[in-house]
């Protein structure tokens, strides 16, 4: 599927994100102008059954396909949010970045102590004050953009990573030279993965303090944590 994207900066580098689940391409409000200003034209997708993308069929290996056939190749930067982070690794042999981001990726799904995704289905209509409860951190704009997201997303795409859908992609090694961000703490990445990780080659960043989607809960040091990276 041809996935719907939106573009910032017209540089000669090109960068692309991917965002979480229950997001778009507008949780990198902040992000995509930061990269455009680096000299990047930036291209951000919604993931399908995201934003204005198409809906159908779901599955991790359905969102890398749909990366595959929506990104170009050889961009020099790829960075995954979560749900993004798990399709991205899933389509970095093929998509062949120069260098990619994990930001606090959902690898290890279905595992003891893992986040269940459905519990995210409970989301769908959520109020905003509560919204901004559980996201102290979060500008107010971060707060009408995941509202707005959440009105067009299709929950279904969190239940077709739930039970049996629930599988462990977390990366043998990486295909490209690749940075894992992890939040502090973190719900997705845990201290004995993140060691694991670093001994598979994956250079691993803590973002001390931050919340799972570490760009809106922490941009600077979100920024920060890339240094070398861009």
């Amino acid at each position: 599927m041809k996935l719907h994207t939106h573009e910032w900066g017209t540089g000669d580098r090109v960068a692309v994100l991917v965002h979480g689940i229950m997001s778009d391409h507008r949780t990198w409000r902040r992000v995509g102008p930061a990269l455009a200003d680096k000299g990047y034209r930036v291209i951000g997708v919604d993931l399908r059954g995201h934003g204005a993308s198409g809906r159908g069929a779901y599955g991790a290996e359905i969102f890398a396909d749909d990366l595959v056939d929506t990104l170009p190749t050889g961009a020099e930067l790829a960075i995954g949010h979560s749900l993004g982070g798990l399709a991205l690794s899933l389509a970095a042999e093929r998509l062949a970045p120069a260098r990619a981001v994990y930001s606090d990726p959902a690898w290890a799904l279905g595992g003891e102590g893992a986040v269940d995704p459905a519990l995210f289905v409970e989301f769908r209509h959520i109020p905003r004050d509560v919204l901004a409860k559980f996201n102290p951190r979060w500008e107010p704009a971060d707060v009408d953009v995941e509202m707005a997201t959440l009105a067009v997303w299709d929950p279904d795409t969190a239940l077709s990573i739930s039970g049996a859908g629930a599988v462990d992609h977390t990366p043998s090694a990486p295909v490209v030279p690749s940075l894992v961000q992890v939040a502090d703490p973190s719900t997705v990445v845990s201290d004995a993965l993140k060691e694991e990780l670093a001994r598979r080659g994956f250079e691993v960043r803590t973002v001390r303090g931050a919340g799972h989607t570490i760009h809106r809960d922490d941009f600077e040091g979100f920024m920060r944590s890339l240094d070398g990276w861009l």
